[in-house]
C-alpha cells in the first residue's frame, strides 16, 4: 500500500483526479496493476511512446463474412448484417460488441494483393515484402520494436502471443534486425494450453527451479558473462545473442515479469475478453501495453484445437461464426479497457489476415482463397474512426473505389505510431531497406 500511495503522489494533480474518476467508476477494482504505471506515463508524455497490438487472424479470414458483407446476394451467404454505432456502416450479425465500437475503427474493404499462397501472402502482409532472393525481411513487430522500444526495458519491447508459424516462420522473426528484435514467443509451448489453463499463456523458464537457490544463479551467471565476454570480444558477430541472454535475465529478475501474471485480475474481468486462448492473450496484450511494451501481437488460429481456423474451405459459415464468437468480446473488451486506460488514442490496433475468401462459395459450403479484395480494420492509435474506406462491388468479386496495397497499410501504420516508414536498414546482403516499400501511399483519410 505504501508503494500505491507514493505512486500516487508521484502524479500530477489531473492525473490524480483521473484515477480517483477511474476508481470510482469500478474500473480499478478488478486490478490495480498497471493502471498506475499508464497513468504515470501518461503525465510524461517524454516517456509515452506509442503501441500496437497485431491482431492476426491465421488462414485469412473471410470479409464476406465478417466486415463486408452481401446480404441477399448469390455470394452472400446465410450471414445478416448489422447497424453499429456509425450511420451506413455495417459489419457481420455475430460481431454485436464490435458494432457498438465502429466510431474507434477504420474497415479497409479494398485491400488486395496477388498473392493466394499461405506462405508467400502471409510473408507479404507481415514483412510489407514478397520472400525473395537472399533478403531476410524482418517482421513489422521487430521493426516497430527497434524504433519505438528501449534497449533498457525491463520486459521485451515485442511479445508474440500464440502464434502459429509453421507455413511461413520467417514471416514471424527479426529477419536482418537480428535477435535484438526477435519476439518473446507466449503460448505456443506446452505451457500454452487452453486459454482457461492455469498454466496457459505463462513465460516459459521464468522461475527459477525449486533446487537452484539465487545466489548459485548469480554465480552462475557471473561465469557464464565471464565467458561470453572473452568469447565475444573475438567474435562480436555474437554481441547481439548476449545482448538477447541479458534482456531475458533481467526479465526473470524484473517485477515488470508480472505483467504476465493474468491470475491478478479478477474473474469478471477474464470473463469479459471470454476464457479462450486468444481472449486472455488480448487481456494479456493489455497488461503489456499498460507496461510499454510498444508492439504485442495476438493470433487467432481457431477454435476446437484448429490452426488454420480461417482457412475455411468447408463449412465456411458454422466456423466463421465461431470464430467471431472468440473474436467479438475479446477485441471489444480490449478496446473497453484501453479507452478507460487512457491508452486508446496511444495505442493502434490493427485486424488482418493473410488474405481474404472467395465471395462465391464453393460446393462444401466454405470459401476459398481470395487475395483481389479483402478486409483490414484499424482502431485506435490516434486514426479517425467511424468510416470504411474502399468499396467492392456488389457481388464482392472486384474492387470499385480506393484499392489498398499491404504497403500502404503498413506505412499508415507507421505514420500513426509516428515512425517514417521511408527510413532505411541495412539488410544482411549489404542493401538498404526501407521499413515499408518507397511506392507506399499511407492513407491520409484515415490520418
Amino acid at each position: 500500500m505504501s508503494r500505491l500511495l507514493k505512486r500516487l503522489s508521484d502524479l500530477s494533480r489531473s492525473d490524480r483526479r483521473r484515477w480517483m474518476q477511474l476508481s470510482a467508476a469500478g474500473v480499478l477494482g478488478g486490478s490495480m496493476s498497471g493502471w498506475l504505471e499508464a497513468l504515470a506515463a501518461a503525465s510524461n508524455p517524454a516517456k509515452r511512446r506509442g503501441s500496437c497490438i497485431l491482431l492476426w487472424m491465421n488462414g485469412g479470414p473471410s470479409q464476406m463474412d465478417t466486415f463486408d458483407l452481401k446480404p441477399g446476394t448469390d455470394n452472400g451467404g446465410s450471414f445478416k448484417d448489422i447497424d453499429t454505432t456509425v450511420s451506413g456502416v455495417k459489419i457481420s450479425e455475430h460481431l454485436p460488441r464490435l458494432a457498438t465500437h465502429a466510431s474507434d475503427m477504420a474497415i479497409i474493404r479494398s485491400m488486395t494483393t496477388k498473392e493466394g499462397d499461405h506462405g508467400r501472402a502471409t510473408t507479404l502482409v507481415r514483412t510489407g515484402y514478397l520472400p525473395v532472393g537472399a533478403i531476410r525481411y524482418p517482421t513489422l513487430g521487430s521493426l516497430v520494436a527497434k524504433e519505438l522500444g528501449h534497449d533498457d526495458a525491463e520486459l521485451p519491447n515485442f511479445v508474440s502471443i500464440a502464434p502459429f508459424r509453421s507455413l511461413a516462420p520467417a514471416a514471424y522473426g527479426p529477419g536482418f534486425l537480428g535477435p535484438n528484435y526477435a519476439p518473446l514467443v507466449v503460448g505456443d509451448g506446452p505451457s500454452g494450453g487452453e486459454g482457461n489453463s492455469p498454466v496457459a499463456l505463462k513465460v516459459e523458464n521464468l522461475a527459477l527451479p525449486d533446487t537452484v537457490s539465487p545466489d548459485s544463479v548469480d554465480g552462475r551467471l557471473s561465469l557464464l558473462t565471464a565467458q561470453n565476454n572473452r568469447f565475444i570480444r573475438e567474435r562480436p558477430a555474437a554481441a547481439p545473442h548476449d545482448v538477447a541472454y541479458g534482456r531475458a535475465v533481467r526479465l526473470m529478475r524484473s517485477a515488470a515479469a508480472k505483467a504476465f501474471e493474468l491470475g491478478e485480475e479478477t474473474d469478471a474481468t477474464r470473463e469479459r475478453y471470454g476464457k479462450s486462448k486468444f481472449g486472455q492473450g488480448c487481456l494479456l496484450a493489455r497488461r503489456l501495453v499498460e507496461r510499454g511494451v510498444p508492439f504485442v501481437e495476438v493470433t487467432l488460429s481457431g477454435v476446437d484445437n484448429q490452426v488454420l481456423g480461417w482457412d475455411t474451405h468447408a463449412d465456411n459459415f458454422e466456423t466463421v461464426k465461431k470464430l467471431s464468437g472468440v473474436l467479438d468480446p475479446a477485441w471489444s473488451a480490449l478496446l473497453d479497457d484501453l479507452r478507460a486506460g487512457g491508452l486508446l488514442d496511444s495505442t493502434m490496433v490493427v485486424w488482418m489476415g493473410e488474405f481474404g475468401r472467395t465471395p462465391k462459395i464453393n460446393p462444401g459450403g466454405g470459401r476459398d482463397h481470395f487475395p483481389n479484395a479483402w478486409s483490414a480494420v484499424l482502431a485506435g492509435g490516434g486514426i479517425r474512426g467511424g468510416q470504411a474506406i474502399g468499396r467492392t462491388s456488389a457481388d464482392g468479386t472486384t474492387i470499385e473505389d480506393r484499392p489498398v496495397a499491404v504497403p500502404d497499410l503498413l506505412a499508415t501504420i507507421c505514420q500513426a505510431l509516428d515512425i517514417d516508414p521511408a527510413k532505411q536498414n541495412i539488410s544482411n546482403t549489404g542493401r538498404p531497406i526501407g521499413i515499408v516499400d518507397s511506392k507506399a501511399q499511407p492513407l491520409a483519410e484515415i490520418l
